[in-house]
């Protein structure tokens, strides 16, 4: 079968769900109104509410929930065969996620660009918001770890990317002083920019003296270094700090210096990598290789396994704190909110059904893929490889030659993780700010304090000295939870939008039944994990990190959950938006 109908039925199935569904939410469930005055006007500073166009906006917003993650997912969920996937990110696009998005971006516009672990006070209680709140702490904490860790991998792994991915921040910050001081347009320098990095992308992929190897500077893999580590772990823990040390400065600058004018470019490298895969799939017309289901997948069953693995290009609890974290303080227009909430989800969909289609037509034959694929563990451990490999095959299909291929395909997962790291520092800084004035612990609500303790916790997550690699494999570690804990929220965010639309007199269908779907699927995988596995009371030895942070997360969302449904029940106790 040819891995070019897989795009066609994708393509199809996400065009009428933006023209028709989205519209039918817009318009009768969310009911959005042009003329409400969006928290970017109504509580301006321009640090962090900003009025922007919907499409820098959009740009900013793709590529922060855009990560690394519905890369990841995808190529290892299709362990158990192209078609669970498949179905599962195209539908789940459109039902679930779409509206996840665009719905926590409404409800934090409708009230004063609150995040939703703050709305979780006025919908369902004080005590059910700061299990909430320490909830979506924990998680922002693991994404940090996890994006640190995929990134410091890729840099190990493909030095020349490194080059590239730096030459980004000065030009962003040449971008901002421009559009922002000068008022000049933001499409063309930002077009320059991804042109000085793609030509830095084939200078470096060509000439070594630009390629920073690290490995290679400590001495090669299997040298010592002087804190005895080898070439490979201190080079995971110099990227790692290095990383750190840039997330501080990044998060703590108004948006309009680095993350807007940033995140734009990357936004222009999703829509390049995606058109260069794509044509490349169209000319290369390569052969799926992969079963559509894999009845050899004996060691994990896909339910409800799947549902947790591809978090990030279905649904994903982290899009909602992006919505209502950073995107709806800089909402123009309330109208704006489909375009970026909604078509921010139908992106992220593209880009996870290429995953797919990459990692399915990477291989020679059935053997090629199944030896790839033997396990579980081995498509954890190899599916990120699998697609890197597999976009620059298809790529190859323009005449882009496989190293200028591979390093701009490593190049653009790197932009995409930084962009979600940095998000998601400024995320936790705001979490910490709001724990600390709910407990009346003033020192951290200030910014730069807020800001150390979430570059300090994230560092020392993913800096735990254990796992294939050594220093950096926190982030590895704590992967399995990170799609649990991340499906959990994103149910508890559905329930709260639900909550609010029962409390308008309207519809609340529409976010109520994927939200059942949803949690049913994540508590039970879970409970799976967290009582079988991560505990020792199974054929598995114990993991203590991810037990206890396993099951504080999931008692947490069970006590919130039980919380929000009897709210949900509850006649009455209107709202007046």
């Amino acid at each position: 079968m040819s891995a070019i109908w897989l795009a066609v039925i994708g393509t199809v199935v996400f065009i009428l769900g933006y023209r028709y569904y989205s519209k039918f939410v817009a318009e009768k469930i969310y009911r959005l109104d042009p003329n409400f005055v969006t928290p970017a006007h109504e509580f301006r500073d321009d640090v962090d509410f900003v009025p922007t166009k919907k499409i820098v906006l959009w740009g900013h917003h793709f590529t922060s929930v855009a990560g690394a993650a519905p890369i990841v997912g995808p190529a290892i969920a299709v362990y158990w065969g192209w078609l669970p996937a498949l179905l599962w990110v195209v539908l789940g696009t459109v039902f679930a996620a779409g509206v996840h998005d665009f719905g926590t971006l409404v409800l934090s516009v409708r009230n004063k660009g609150q995040s939703v672990g703050t709305l979780a006070n006025k919908l369902i209680g004080k005590k059910a918001k700061l299990l909430f709140l320490f909830i979506i702490l924990i998680l922002v904490l693991m994404v940090n770890a996890v994006f640190a860790w995929v990134i410091s991998n890729l840099f190990v792994k493909f030095p020349a990317s490194v080059f590239p991915v730096f030459i980004q921040i000065p030009l962003a910050v040449w971008i901002g002083y421009t559009v922002y001081k000068k008022q000049k347009k933001m499409l063309v320098p930002s077009l320059i920019a991804l042109a000085i990095m793609y030509g830095a992308a084939v200078l470096s992929s060509r000439i070594p003296a630009l390629q920073i190897d690290l490995v290679r500077y400590f001495g090669g893999p299997e040298a010592t270094t002087l804190f005895g580590l080898s070439g490979v772990s201190m080079a995971f823990f110099v990227w790692i700090i290095i990383l750190m040390v840039y997330c501080y400065f990044a998060s703590t600058l108004p948006v309009w210096k680095l993350l807007q004018p940033r995140d734009f470019i990357n936004s222009h490298q999703l829509v390049v990598g995606l058109l260069i895969m794509y044509l490349g799939l169209f000319f290369l017309n390569p052969k799926i290789t992969a079963p559509m289901t894999n009845a050899a997948a004996t060691d994990k069953s896909w339910f409800p396994l799947l549902f947790i693995t591809i978090a990030c290009g279905a649904i994903s609890g982290f899009h909602g704190l992006v919505s209502s974290g950073t995107s709806s303080k800089q909402l123009n227009k309330e109208t704006d909110a489909r375009f970026v909430g909604y078509l921010g989800a139908i992106g992220e969909g593209f880009l996870a059904l290429i995953s797919i289609i990459a990692c399915v037509s990477l291989f020679a034959n059935a053997g090629e893929f199944k030896a790839a694929y033997s396990s579980f563990s081995a498509a954890n451990g190899g599916g990120l490889g699998n697609f890197i490999q597999g976009g620059a095959k298809l790529a190859g299909g323009v005449g882009i030659p496989a190293d200028i291929a591979m390093t701009i395909i490593s190049i653009i997962v790197v932009s995409f993780a930084a962009t979600t790291l940095d998000s998601s520092v400024r995320l936790m800084r705001y979490i910490i700010a709001e724990l600390a004035d709910e407990y009346n612990f003033k020192p951290l609500t200030r910014t730069h304090a807020a800001t150390m303790i979430a570059v300090g916790s994230s560092a020392a997550l993913v800096l735990l000295p254990k796992g294939p690699n050594g220093f950096g494999s926190g982030g590895y570690l704590l992967w399995p939870l990170f799609g649990t804990a991340n499906q959990l929220l994103a149910g508890i965010s559905l329930l709260l939008i639900s909550v609010w639309l029962k409390r308008l007199g309207r519809n609340y269908l529409v976010t109520f039944i994927p939200m059942v779907f949803l949690l049913f699927m994540t508590i039970w995988a879970m409970v799976q994990q967290v009582v079988f596995e991560w505990s020792g009371l199974g054929a598995t030895d114990a993991n203590l990190l991810l037990f206890i942070f396993g099951a504080i997360i999931l008692v947490f969302a069970i006590w919130i959950t039980i919380t929000a449904l009897l709210e949900l029940s509850k006649k009455g106790n209107p709202m007046n938006r």
